[in-house]
């Protein structure tokens, strides 16, 4: 899952090499050419927890990865957006649904894919919902109905199992935890 390896000097395009930069502790694609030292840093998920009643909200995936299996609506954040704008953005575009946010719900660091996952507890603020692009079909959930063995993401089912269990426990809060 790890990402290929940077081969390409962004500054001026040569071709780079991989050493310990003076001063630092990592090896880094640094251009001999140029001096540029670049930096390969893990890539944010942000998404939604989108609650309706004592329903979750969740999108069938129409996109690789894990295509046909199910989600919480939530995507790569984008160049100048916050987490939470970032997660209403992925809500409205992958499940067609608005959300009033009511806090951060989870951190996971997903060691091995170079991603950090934050994910929002959020109330739909009607009724309503569609499948967008990347979504096969949207529809809502009562725990006992989740389709545990067809959640797309460990991430995914980690979550909801703490939100499960907050909720009954009628109270929240938030989670942090490492998938390696």
């Amino acid at each position: 899952m790890h990402n290929p390896p940077i081969r390409h000097c962004t500054a001026c395009g040569s071709p780079v090499i991989y050493r310990v930069p003076e001063g630092d502790s990592r090896p880094r694609a640094v251009c001999p050419a140029c001096g540029h030292i670049q930096y390969e840093n893990p890539r944010n998920i942000v998404g939604t927890i989108p609650a309706w009643g004592q329903q979750v909200l969740l999108c069938r995936r129409a996109i690789e990865p894990r295509y046909g299996l199910w989600t919480l609506p939530a995507g790569f954040m984008e160049i100048g957006e916050s987490t939470e704008g970032g997660a209403l953005r992925e809500t409205r575009e992958e499940a067609g649904a608005e959300v009033a946010l009511s806090g951060l719900y989870a951190v996971i660091n997903v060691l091995p894919a170079n991603q950090v996952y934050f994910f929002y507890r959020g109330e739909l603020t009607q009724p309503h919902w569609q499948a967008g692009e990347e979504s096969l079909e949207v529809r809502l959930f009562h725990e006992t109905d989740i389709p545990w063995e067809q959640l797309a993401f460990r991430s995914v089912a980690q979550t909801l199992q703490r939100y499960f269990a907050d909720q009954r426990a009628g109270r929240f809060q938030i989670h942090t935890f490492d998938i390696a």
